[in-house]
């Protein structure tokens, strides 16, 4: 168990560290204000995040990036929990799409760009690579088309089908981490290896890809305090939601993935580890683009993070362990 506290904690550590430090500098009554949190973010969607799949991908022999059942797999799980979660709070909302999306993606859609990676490979090794980035492309290539069409057709975005359509196009085939991706894939096919100065430069950006993910997490939690004064009044609401992401979304990959056929173990660890992440800080940014569900979203990234304190560090006992089944149906 101290393996997995080993391995668990820092990230936490490193969330309740931004958390902490931006609360501090309010206390102080010298809050840093939260543009400065712009080139963080630009520095890891655009930077540190896309080398740190290019890099691996790279290296990654290229029929292990062909593995089309488990993309369906992975990919249904996520698209699942994402009807499960829409359709309870369309029930409770008395049909509101736009709270149902938001929730939809809070049950469907974890924290697989900020903590995913990293903490796959420090729990899994090289081997996660090829897992990571597929499920990470492609959830995200699922989730960018189905938000903005739902939204359209439930009339909280005010353009027409086709512009919707249009945007979602760009920004999948645009997003530098679906770039770096398909870089990485014809650099495999390739066998490009880059210089090593190039190498070493890459290798630098992708070390500081977890760790400054992880703190500016912490301190866009704790500069959104305010929406999260009503964590008890809305805990009740979210719960359901939450369960769909922390644990049935990591049961549903699995038994997927076993009803599918059998895989490799560490494929069938990143999907558990992938999906059992807490709800990721894009939750509450589709919620304030749309200015729906926006108090709901926020609260679910909060508590989603607390929680997942426990029932990540019980996926990753089990991993580190070989007690998760790789094949539920297997003789």
């Amino acid at each position: 168990m101290l393996q997995v506290l080993n391995l668990a904690m820092p990230f936490f550590g490193l969330i309740a560290l931004g958390f902490f430090t931006a609360r501090y500098k309010a206390w102080k009554g010298t809050p840093i204000p939260e543009a400065g949190l712009g080139w963080m973010n630009f520095f890891l969607i655009y930077i540190a995040l896309p080398a740190l799949f290019f890099r691996i991908l790279a290296q990654t022999p290229l029929e292990k990036l062909n593995n089309v059942p488990f993309v369906v797999g992975t990919t249904f799980a996520t698209f699942t929990v994402f009807v499960l979660g829409f359709a309870y709070v369309a029930w409770r909302s008395g049909g509101h799409t736009g709270h149902a999306t938001v929730a939809g993606v809070a049950a469907a859609y974890g924290n697989i760009g900020y903590m995913g990676p990293g903490l796959a490979f420090s729990t899994i090794g090289a081997d996660a690579a090829a897992p990571v980035a597929l499920i990470f492309c492609f959830d995200n290539i699922l989730l960018f088309s189905l938000v903005p069409m739902l939204m359209a057709l439930g009339g909280t975005e005010r353009r027409s089908i086709l512009a919707v359509i249009g945007e979602v196009v760009v920004k999948i085939v645009t997003h530098p981490f679906i770039l770096a991706t398909v870089a990485g894939v014809i650099a495999a096919f390739l066998q490009f290896k880059p210089p090593e100065m190039l190498d070493r430069f890459l290798g630098f950006l992708q070390n500081a890809a977890a760790p400054v993910a992880l703190f500016t997490l912490g301190v866009t939690v704790a500069l959104r305090m305010e929406s999260f004064r009503a964590l008890g009044r809305v805990a009740a609401a979210i719960s359901p939601v939450l369960a769909l992401k922390l644990i049935i979304h990591p049961v549903l990959a699995v038994v997927i993935l076993s009803f599918l056929g059998t895989f490799e173990p560490s494929w069938v660890y990143a999907a558990a580890l992938m999906a059992c992440l807490p709800p990721a800080l894009n939750v509450f940014i589709i919620a304030r683009q749309y200015d729906t569900y926006v108090e709901q979203a926020s609260n679910a990234v909060l508590l989603g993070t607390l929680v997942s304190v426990g029932t990540l560090t019980s996926v990753l006992y089990l991993v580190k362990n070989g007690l998760l089944p790789i094949n539920l149906f297997a003789p």
